[in-house]
């Protein structure tokens, strides 16, 4: 048993990668959608905002209307262009958010705490949460009945709102209430690198307590939130976490095989 979370940035061959996935069986797949997010919304005039959190991490900003917009472009454009796809190669998936059967549940947040030009501030009306619960029995219902879950954010808050949640932390938290043995990153890049610009920099293995220093020292951006995730999985008991590219043929396969970054 595995989790898989596949990203949404620009670069990533969605076709290669579903017919890898193909070949495996019991799973759970977590996708993004963050660069067809991104061009969308700035098309329909209301570009996003990325906020930076006191502690380093970078998210974006999602008012009401923000989140309209996510659900379209990742519940519908991503979601079902990856279950079509899965369907194409015998794959019978089924496609949800976690608000769907309260999959993923937590609490939203009342307010962040964020740096802006320099200065701390605290800042209200985001729709984001932390997840809390797993409906494990719902997944597991799905799993042994032969359906693949396809699964993205939101979540549901208790009070019944949609809330954004970070999609690596949310296969995290999936792969502990599974029990799953390895959780699988595939982004744009092969891995966690010492130089974002050269793929050749990659970083082969990382130890559990090497994780807090490697995100202060060389993860950028989203990569700081994979490791994070990392973190999260295995001290949730998930034996192992690998960090891979979805840019060429084969993609879960060679990172399987040890081609990406491994946390253990």
């Amino acid at each position: 048993m595995f989790v898989i979370k596949v990203g949404g940035s620009q670069g990533i061959d969605y076709d290669a990668f579903v017919r890898d996935l193909a070949q495996y069986r019991d799973y759970v797949l977590v996708h993004g959608g963050s660069s067809p997010l991104e061009e969308i919304a700035t098309k329909l005039g209301k570009p996003p905002v990325f906020i930076t959190s006191v502690s380093g991490f970078t998210s974006r900003y999602t008012d009401r209307e923000t989140l309209e917009i996510f659900n379209m472009v990742y519940a519908g454009k991503m979601n079902k262009m990856l279950v079509e796809k899965l369907q194409q190669v015998g794959v019978n998936a089924i496609g949800l958010t976690g608000m769907d059967g309260r999959i993923l549940e937590g609490r939203q947040k009342e307010a962040l705490k964020i740096i802006e030009n320099g200065r701390k501030k605290i800042l209200r009306g985001d729709l984001s949460g932390i997840i809390e619960r797993v409906n494990t029995p719902l997944l597991r219902l799905l799993l042994d009945h032969g359906y693949t879950p396809v699964l993205t954010p939101p979540a549901i808050s208790y009070e019944g709102v949609a809330i954004n949640v970070d999609g690596d932390r949310c296969a995290a938290q999936i792969a502990v209430a599974l029990r799953a043995e390895r959780l699988v990153i595939l982004s744009n890049v092969p891995g966690l690198l010492r130089n974002p610009q050269d793929f050749h920099s990659l970083i082969e293995r990382i130890a559990r307590d090497q994780i807090e220093e490697f995100i202060q020292t060389y993860a950028r951006g989203s990569m700081k939130k994979k490791l994070l995730s990392a973190k999260e999985a295995l001290d949730g008991g998930v034996k192992e976490v690998l960090l891979g590219g979805a840019r060429g043929e084969a993609p879960l396969t060679k990172t399987l095989q040890g081609m990406g970054t491994r946390i253990l």
